[in-house]
């Protein structure tokens, strides 16, 4: 839970500052989404976050030793993995926002529209990348496949709120008065889905490399992630 906010934080955050509270482009003032893009950021807390609470215990949780109580919670894997995650999320939400903005221009849109397309587009683009880190958040160690699309339910439920959120976000008139949000084509939703789904194989690799570490240092390195100590070390320090 604390990896999928921190990354969604930090992404939001580098997103607003890069594209800024209020600059010019092409002659026109941009003021970013900062109020729908922080809105992104608290309804993953509800319909992302609370169902990970629900999640299995992983089969071997019982033979690992215990954490160490001397660990930090922000340990260098947690740092690591954040700045990973909020500088890619960052890098395709403002991508496709620039792209959004300039394609609607390039179909003769309105500028104001415009900008409101690619705010919308730039949102949509942080929700599917919450969604399917969502998925790799389930087990720090495992993939999503290994453990199970369908075992946890009350993801797959989160998941449709969230989608079902969004998709009013961006086609509901009302929810388009009221945050400032745009229609956007199908396809657009499609590519910011594809872009968001670019985190599952970066995460993948991530966790192979670091498993892969993990077994080269076993002698002197931390077991698990995030400052839980092997055993023999453990029974070390008992004696």
């Amino acid at each position: 839970m604390l990896l999928l906010l921190l990354a969604t934080f930090v992404a939001v955050t580098v997103a607003l500052r890069l594209l800024g509270l209020s600059f010019t482009l092409d002659g026109a003032a941009f003021v970013p989404a900062g109020i729908t893009l922080t809105r992104a950021n608290l309804v993953a807390t509800v319909t992302l976050a609370l169902p990970l609470a629900f999640e299995k215990p992983e089969p071997d949780l019982m033979e690992r030793p215990p954490r160490d109580p001397a660990a930090p919670v922000l340990s260098r894997f947690v740092l690591a993995r954040t700045a990973l995650v909020g500088a890619l999320m960052a890098a395709g939400a403002i991508g496709l926002f620039v792209w959004e903005y300039d394609e609607a221009l390039a179909r003769g849109v309105a500028q104001d529209d415009a900008l409101a397309e690619a705010q919308t587009m730039a949102v949509t683009t942080v929700v599917m990348f919450q969604i399917f880190y969502l998925l790799n958040c389930r087990s720090l160690r495992d993939s999503v496949f290994r453990i199970g699309l369908l075992s946890n339910p009350a993801v797959l439920l989160g998941i449709g709120a969230l989608l079902a959120l969004q998709a009013a976000f961006i086609w509901l008139p009302l929810l388009n008065d009221v945050f400032g949000s745009h229609p956007l084509p199908p396809a657009d939703v499609a590519l910011a889905a594809a872009v968001g789904a670019s985190i599952m194989p970066v995460i993948s690799v991530e966790k192979w490399l670091r498993a892969r570490r993990h077994r080269a240092t076993r002698p002197a390195a931390n077991a698990w992630p995030g400052g839980n100590r092997r055993t023999d070390d453990t029974a070390h320090d008992r004696r």
